[in-house]
């Protein structure tokens, strides 16, 4: 069942209804199917801006809105490609005197992807875990440092070879 209830009501643009109760444990059936898309890693930790955000929407949709509070290793968004890739979106706008015209418009960043536990559960792969508190569910990498992460994969092709 993870995973389904996304895809039935994708298919059904939100239309179906589904209950399930859990019968009884099965032999162990294969690998559960993942995503197919990467991840937007925070780079370091800060409070989102609108600027940033504005100039990463290209990459992919995000799970935070500008004025979060954000951690290195965090799972901000998900990438448009496969593949992780890690970004800043605590960058701030360079404020000098030169102005262009028409270059200060306003942003216009699409509101972010609210997921339940039950969603974020089906999202996150192997090298990805939930922090859940009173206040948010958030999703991280285990491996909060790019270079961790860097030697946990190498590590892991080591070990499939």
């Amino acid at each position: 069942m993870i995973g389904l209830r996304t895809q039935m009501l994708t298919a059904t643009a939100g239309e179906a209804v589904m209950a399930h109760r859990f019968n009884e444990y099965k032999p162990w059936k294969g690998p559960i199917p993942g995503r197919n898309n990467g991840v937007l890693i925070a780079k370091e930790a800060g409070t989102t801006t609108g600027y940033s955000l504005d100039k990463l929407q290209d990459r992919g949709f995000f799970f935070v809105d500008p004025g979060e509070e954000v951690y290195k290793g965090m799972i901000i968004g998900e990438n448009s490609k496969p593949g992780d890739l890690v970004v800043n979106a605590n960058e701030g706008k360079k404020l000098t005197n030169m102005r262009a015209s028409g270059s200060d418009a306003a942003t216009n960043i699409a509101p972010k992807t609210l997921m339940t536990l039950e969603e974020c559960m089906e999202y996150i792969q192997h090298d990805e875990c939930i922090e859940v508190t009173p206040n948010f569910i958030r999703m991280r990498k285990v491996y909060l440092d790019e270079e961790d992460r860097k030697k946990f994969s190498k590590m892991m092709k080591i070990e499939e070879a």
